[in-house]
């Protein structure tokens, strides 16, 4: 099975102040780290999602094989984010040429207890089941890191810039595959959130 990865990293962290893409948690940028482990998870081509502050969170991937595409209305929303980095992942892997993905592996770069190993977990889900969404389950709810396979691309490109893919997981709940993940919600947010970071 061909799983590729779109990571967003085009928020301008508004309520943090400051960029959380370029926060340092165990000796390495969120967006490096999140990229890192989408490489070490993939079958297939890593595209990451730029908006705010594009040249420094670029310099951040810097000798990594991954593929990104700016979204320059990265301000509407984490929709249009999602719909650029699915294309881009077509545009990788054309159909056409026989070499679509059968699934896109969503991921965020600021979900602290996200490595490799939970994204492999995902990964081996699908492949396991071919369920058409393989979703992150923690405090209660799913979510991202979330898998969904190629014939939901539409479903995610058809969402309003300011939707993210939550709706889409809990559109219909009997499509979904839970994989666990401790601590999924610990993220940086806000100022608060700082003292996660290790």
């Amino acid at each position: 099975m061909k799983v590729g990865v779109v990571l967003l990293a085009a928020g301008g962290s508004s309520r943090l102040g400051r960029p959380k893409q370029l926060l340092v948690h165990e000796g390495k940028t969120l967006v490096r780290r999140a990229a890192e482990a989408a490489l070490a998870a993939s079958r297939g081509p890593v595209v990451v999602v730029l908006g705010a502050q594009a040249p420094a969170v670029t310099a951040e991937l810097s000798g990594l094989p991954v593929h990104t595409v700016h979204n320059a209305a990265w301000e509407a929303g984490m929709g249009g984010s999602l719909r650029l980095g699915l294309r881009e992942l077509e545009a990788r892997e054309p159909p056409a040429a026989g070499a679509a993905v059968d699934a896109a592996l969503v991921m965020l770069c600021d979900q602290l207890r996200v490595g490799a190993e939970h994204l492999r977990a995902l990964v081996d889900a699908f492949t396991r089941t071919r369920a058409p969404i393989v979703a992150s389950s923690y405090e209660g709810a799913r979510g991202v890191p979330a898998l969904f396979s190629r014939a939901l691309f539409s479903e995610l490109e058809a969402l309003a810039p300011e939707q993210g893919a939550r709706g889409v997981i809990a559109r219909e709940p009997s499509r979904v595959v839970e994989v666990a993940l401790a601590g999924g919600g610990e993220d940086v947010d806000t100022p608060a959130d700082l003292p996660r970071l290790g």
